[in-house]
């Protein structure tokens, strides 16, 4: 038989602080995938990794107080860091890439050279206001009062030469192969990426920078390091090989293109636009499709640690268990899809599904064997009425989970495979193995029940070792089910065990969780968290200092407040704006129609943070025009300042409609 070969890739992770549960939970999808493969008979690459230059990493390191090497170090290989948390988890990648890695940075450079002889790379400037303190530019519009917005002092007119990637060049390309083609999914992403991204006109994408040194240097003009995406993309294809001799040419040839490329929705506009554009310009293969999953959203909010909604794996895992902590990532939130985590979420995951439902089946399954055979099934068996739904249970559920497990769609195989398991206890329930086991006449009728238990067992623990890789294997120990049993053809159909079968009672392996008790311990938890974020972002005050006096406002009367018309919209888009760090372009849907309103709160909000959310305007306010003209703003976010600083903003629930008056 022909050799199948599949490839899959996280993206590579930004280490400028610990990792979190989203992260955890593309890689743990990313691992399911790779070992359904493997179980299906394919030869899997499976590569992780992380993105580690930049200037944030650079000021992250100055504020440590270590080199920027040291750093990544740190959150990389260090106590608790990315490669022992997915160990802690059970991550099987076959390689793991860093960007400061010779090999990489080496076949960067090569990679670099080899689009600038194109010229598909091109030299440029940036052009702008630049304070020199701060060492930024910024535009007119950002300044205040003439002077950096940062620091308050004078600007001069200065610029920063820099190297240019010919992204236009590929726009049609691109287009075609967005519109015309599978190669992103989930497919509702396709329109946001044409309509947002590509039809207002692709721009030449800044590639090298000069303003910061950690990064890959542009070996043929000193002072320029590459700047983000052509050294974070490239990796899924240095790390086969290509451009360096780390690994050997054969492996880029065995694997490339990738199958698929899993990412998070934040980052599909760089690897659905700018990374096949970039593969076009090197004459490569195209990766097969690229999935963006959506968000482990806490309280209805994005996890960020600034908020202290952060979810530890660590904590959960040592709690609860790695298997468990996988297994509810993949079966509660639907992969395509942003997914709201709660602590209540998880226990009831695990009391229902592997407590109550797997387990338990389990342990009465092998209880009743011991009991009534001291653990060795006899062979002489009697079928009855109750086999026949059971047995066509089992043998439907391997194409149907193939189906759903193929469309990356996680949480519906595992219900197939959980609505037989829910059919196997309704089965105990149907023959009473108990009052069969008074009789010695039904003992052979006895003997088939449990076998057929046994074999519903075995089959759906094929199929659910991907997501629950350490318990399948204690598991199959009781059922005494040897490796040639637990394989991806022996679950094509119901009977590979053999009639004899020793079965023993071992662990429970997933005790049932008192939920009053761990919700209250997770609560605690989650509360001194955050208290901890608050007083790390809160500036230090003299102990004399007293509150700043509220700002008032001349009193307007009730009439005059009536006119001001705010209703819920819904944030359609978000993005930062090249002309100004300081707003956010948002286009919202009011009820009745789209509108642009150009808010500055990109100081403290991402574009991510806010697309698909319920937010309040003003929807009556007279359109203005912004940016000398470039832009008109229809409406403002109604938003609030925080007593630190910062900016807060109400966000409604996802189920009231756009237009709602507020009042």
């Amino acid at each position: 038989m022909e050799n199948k070969r599949f490839y899959i890739t996280t993206p590579i992770y930004y280490p400028s602080a610990k990792l979190h549960i989203g992260h955890t939970y593309c890689t743990v999808a990313t691992d399911a995938m790779a070992r359904y493969k493997r179980l299906q008979g394919y030869d899997v690459m499976f590569l992780t990794g992380t993105d580690e230059h930049g200037l944030k990493i650079e000021q992250k390191a100055a504020e440590a107080g270590v080199t920027p090497q040291q750093f990544v170090d740190d959150i990389v290989e260090g106590e608790r860091g990315v490669k022992d948390l997915w160990k802690l988890m059970d991550i099987s990648y076959d390689r793991f890439i860093r960007t400061t890695d010779d090999y990489h940075v080496a076949a960067i450079q090569r990679i670099f050279k080899k689009m600038y002889d194109k010229g598909d790379i091109y030299k440029g400037t940036y052009k702008g206001k630049y304070c020199t303190p701060c060492e930024s530019f910024w535009t007119e519009s950002q300044l205040v009062n003439g002077c950096c917005p940062d620091c308050g002092r004078p600007v001069i007119d200065a610029e920063e030469e820099a190297y240019f990637f010919r992204l236009s060049k590929y726009a049609s390309r691109v287009r075609s192969l967005l519109v015309d083609t599978d190669f992103l999914q989930p497919r509702s992403r396709v329109n946001e990426m044409v309509h947002n991204f590509i039809d207002p006109g692709l721009e030449d994408l800044c590639v090298s920078r000069t303003s910061f040194s950690w990064g890959i240097p542009v070996d043929f003009d000193p002072g320029h390091v590459v700047y983000v995406w052509i050294d974070a993309l490239f990796n899924y294809t240095t790390a086969l090989g290509f451009c360096n001799d780390r690994y050997p040419q054969a492996d880029f040839t065995k694997f490339w293109p990738a199958d698929v490329h899993f990412v998070g929705k934040e980052i599909v506009r760089f690897h659905s636009i700018i990374w096949p554009a970039m593969l076009m310009s090197m004459e490569l293969p195209l990766p097969k499709q690229v999935f963006g999953h959506g968000w482990l959203n806490f309280g209805g909010e994005k996890m960020s640690k600034s908020r202290g909604n952060v979810v530890d794996p660590y904590v959960l895992a040592e709690r609860y268990g790695v298997d468990a902590l996988r297994f509810f990532l993949l079966r509660t939130f639907p992969f395509g899809s942003d997914g709201n985590f709660s602590n209540e979420l998880l226990i009831q995951t695990i009391n229902t599904d592997l407590a109550n439902d797997l387990g338990n089946l389990l342990s009465r399954t092998t209880a009743m064997a011991e009991k009534y055979f001291g653990g060795t099934l006899p062979s002489g068996q009697a079928e009855g009425p109750e086999d026949a739904g059971l047995l066509a249970a089992v043998n439907a559920l391997r194409p149907r989970y193939e189906a759903e497990m193929e469309k990356y769609a996680f949480q519906n195989a595992l219900a197939e495979v959980f609505a037989v398991i829910a059919r196997a206890n309704k089965y105990i329930d149907e023959t009473a193995p108990w009052v069969l086991a008074k009789n010695e006449a039904d003992k052979p009728r006895l003997a088939r029940v449990l076998y057929d238990l046994a074999e519903t067992l075995r089959v759906c623990l094929v199929l659910l070792r991907p997501f629950l890789p350490g318990t399948c294997e204690k598991a199959f120990a009781q059922l005494g089910v040897g490796e040639d049993l637990q394989t991806w053809d022996s679950a094509a159909a119901f009977g590979a065990l053999p009639a004899a079968a020793a079965l023993h009672k071992g662990e429970n392996i997933f005790p049932r969780i008192d939920a009053a008790k761990e919700l209250a311990a997770l609560d605690a938890m989650m509360n001194e968290q955050k208290a901890a974020a608050e007083a790390a972002e809160a500036p230090a005050a003299p102990a004399a200092e007293t509150a700043a006096p509220m700002e008032h406002r001349p009193e307007i009367s009730y009439d005059t407040f009536c006119k001001v018309e705010m209703r819920v919209a819904e944030v359609r888009a978000a993005e930062r704006m090249k002309e100004s760090k300081k707003l956010l372009k948002l286009t919202v849907f009011d009820g009745e129609r789209e509108r642009c309103i150009l808010s500055g709160i990109a100081k403290w909000w991402a574009p991510e943070d806010l697309t698909g959310k319920k937010v309040a305007i003003v929807a009556n306010l007279a359109p203005r025009p912004m940016m000398q003209g470039k832009y008109v703003s229809e409406g403002m976010l109604v938003a609030a300042d925080t007593p630190d600083g910062g900016c807060s903003i109400a966000f409604y629930p996802a189920d009231l409609p756009a237009g709602s008056l507020i009042h």
